[in-house]
């Protein structure tokens, strides 16, 4: 099974005035291509520091970090931003979309940073990842007129369209209600069982019901590191919560 994150003794330290936060601690673990973790722990754990880490948008005080191969620490801030660009597909919290900008627009961001992609291909590559997360019809709308779930999907259609090594979540059901949630977490657990491997950071342990591993932080440290043998369908339990009123 190949690696697509492998994580070295980890550690991040900041200074906050005369103290040094310890941020991680000496972290390792493995990640292979398929998986679906949810990473959790409550404020102070260190797992916003392991996101960004993971996200190449901050480097490590020592250990290794390799993404999908390639040592990532050793990089300048410009290689790191291409490798990001490629490798990784982002899902935020507050969807990170440009306002009054069409769905296909946004989701044919990540592909302006490629040269070799024509505008033709870029935007044929977001409509049909648009068509995967079941927006074919709302390619033209732009985001002051689509709701939360909808721009979640827009957002998922941003961070497929590279075909990224990897997809990081970041409380990507936080803003939403609950059934619109359980919407977002069956599309994710059909994008896992087409062997999309998917990093899921969350505060609410309720979501690792439904990954096929946890991992939990507490202090810099990982206390836990468990694969999830009874995986819960979110499209089973989507099923039973009752229509919300249009």
């Amino acid at each position: 099974m190949k690696a697509v994150i492998e994580i070295k003794n980890l550690k991040r330290d900041f200074q906050v005035g005369e103290e040094t936060v310890h941020a991680l601690r000496g972290i390792s673990f493995t990640i292979y291509e398929g998986e679906f973790v949810t990473i959790m722990g409550t404020s102070g754990s260190g797992k916003s520091t392991l996101l960004n880490t993971l996200g190449c948008l901050d480097t490590p005080t020592s250990g290794e970090y390799l993404l999908d191969g390639i040592p990532v620490r050793s990089m300048s801030k410009s290689e790191r931003a291409v490798l990001r660009n490629r490798k990784i597909g982002f899902v935020f919290q507050s969807y990170n979309l440009l306002a009054k900008t069409t769905a296909i627009e946004n989701v044919e961001l990540p592909l302006m940073y490629n040269p070799s992609v024509s505008s033709a291909e870029r935007k044929q590559k977001a409509i049909d990842a648009l068509k995967a997360v079941g927006l074919g019809n709302r390619l033209l709308h732009k985001s002051n007129q689509m709701s939360g779930g909808q721009m979640q999907r827009v957002a998922i259609a941003r961070a497929l369209v590279n075909n990224p090594a990897v997809i990081l979540a970041d409380e990507a059901t936080g803003n939403l209600d609950t059934r619109t949630s359980f919407e977002i977490l069956v599309l994710f657990q059909q994008l896992h069982a087409e062997g999309r491997t998917i990093i899921f950071v969350t505060h609410n342990p309720e979501i690792s019901q439904y990954s096929s591993r946890n991992i939990v932080l507490r202090d810099g440290h990982i206390i836990e590191d468990s694969i999830n043998s009874n995986i819960q369908d979110a499209a089973a339990v989507l099923a039973k919560l009752p229509q919300e009123d249009s």
